[in-house]
């Protein structure tokens, strides 16, 4: 597939699009989680919607020919950085990097001076260099799902 930059277009996520979201991060390379598996850690369209339509979850999308390719979530209140999913034949082209930087720069509009996520602890995983390489460390803690906790910290 020919990828021509003319055709990518970014925008703020809609609400009426949780499915579509859903069902793209079953096709990511390295954290495809399935439908399925959002479900049983209460994850589903209706409960993504029910954030994004109380203002607390923010997104920015990508779109390549009309067709939905990745997105990025944020946590307004805790300055989490949710979620960030590409299509695998859409990495190394910038999208992912934009996206986050887009949900950082409305994360600290809202406030936040430090940002924070979970990343896989394998250097193997795409996502170890990707946040690095951005600036984010390791705080030493884990989540939930044994990822390594990584911070953001904004300079004046």
């Amino acid at each position: 597939m020919t990828i021509h930059r003319a055709s990518i277009t970014f925008h703020a996520a809609n609400a009426d699009d949780t499915a579509a979201f859903i069902a793209l991060r079953g096709k990511t390379r390295q954290n495809a989680v399935s439908k399925e598996r959002l479900a049983e850690v209460g994850i589903t369209a209706e409960s993504w919607a029910q954030m994004m339509h109380s203002g607390s979850l923010s997104g920015q999308v990508c779109h390549h020919d009309g067709k939905l390719v990745g997105y990025c979530f944020g946590e307004r209140d805790t300055g989490e950085i949710i979620v960030l999913a590409l299509l695998p034949e859409f990495e190394g082209l910038g999208i992912g990097k934009s996206m986050l930087e887009h949900i950082m720069a409305q994360l600290r509009a809202h406030g936040h001076a430090r940002l924070f996520l979970g990343c896989s602890s394998d250097p193997a995983s795409r996502s170890y260099g990707f946040y690095r390489h951005l600036g984010w460390t390791a705080t030493g803690a884990v989540d939930k799902y044994g990822d390594d906790v990584l911070e953001f910290h904004f300079t004046a």
